[in-house]
């Protein structure tokens, strides 16, 4: 049997400050080739390239990768500031609309960063445009120097809800994880439920209420050294494995029922 097809959210980038791509991080092609054992298949994200309807068909699950572009403020109703950094709204057409498709399907998804914020955003929520400007909040941002390593390093823990989805997952309360991030959770989406925090209060771990499907999102980054951290492991196994069961049963299902 073919391994499942996960879509891994491109961005778009000028390569040499002129030639216009989209790409993805080889760390999210590894984390789904060797950690989840499906094919990675990075989608273009852009709606003049892709439709929504055509995604769902190609692709047995997606995965929300991060980007130093942000979800435009008025997808969620906030008027844009210098605060909110740079936007992709190309990437904002197809991602929130293919999150609530997903989600009505019951098609297996996973947030990482970026797309752990766009899954709020899909869901009715908004966001904070700088985390680190709120009182008692730390600076979750990226390192600005040293190596790829030292930005990727665990900084911070997350504790996870008394027998929540994640807990029974990962099976320990608490973890440490890396973070690059600047914005973050201000108001969660509908069905949204933080199920991680970090020290500081900031939301870190969510899924969605009552979904069919895998709809598990972090704001950290997993796919950095995702075949050897333990963590990071069982989200993308227990990802793969929902792909598996999304290619062999609920395909057929979702066909029945449309």
């Amino acid at each position: 049997m073919a391994r499942p097809v996960i879509g891994i959210i491109g961005n778009a980038y000028l390569l040499h400050d002129q030639y216009p791509v989209h790409a993805g991080g080889t760390m999210n092609s590894a984390a789904i080739a060797e950690v989840s054992e499906c094919v990675p298949f990075i989608v273009p994200s852009d709606p003049n390239y892709v439709s929504v309807p055509d995604l769902l068909e190609v692709c047995d699950g997606f995965l929300f990768t991060g980007g130093r572009p942000n979800v435009h403020p008025e997808e969620y109703g906030e008027p844009e500031t210098p605060a909110h950094g740079e936007f992709d709204r190309a990437r904002d057409a197809v991602s929130l609309s293919l999150i609530r498709a997903c989600v009505e399907r019951g098609q297996p998804f996973f947030g990482v960063c970026r797309g752990f914020q766009e899954v709020n955003v899909a869901m009715g929520g908004t966001l904070y445009p700088e985390i680190r400007d709120l009182p008692g909040r730390m600076n979750h941002r990226m390192p600005p120097d040293g190596t790829l390593e030292e930005k990727f390093e665990l900084r911070h823990a997350v504790r996870f809800s008394e027998a929540g989805v994640f807990h029974r997952l990962i099976g320990t309360r608490e973890v440490m994880t890396n973070t690059l991030h600047g914005q973050g959770i201000k108001t969660e989406g509908d069905r949204i439920v933080i199920d991680g925090h970090a020290p500081d209060g900031t939301p870190e771990a969510i899924y969605i209420e009552g979904a069919p499907g895998f709809t598990l999102s972090v704001q950290w980054h997993p796919e950095y050294n995702a075949a050897a951290d333990p963590v990071s492991r069982k989200l993308f196994t227990a990802f793969g494995d929902a792909a598996r069961a999304w290619a062999t049963k609920g395909r057929a299902h979702a066909a029945r029922v449309a």
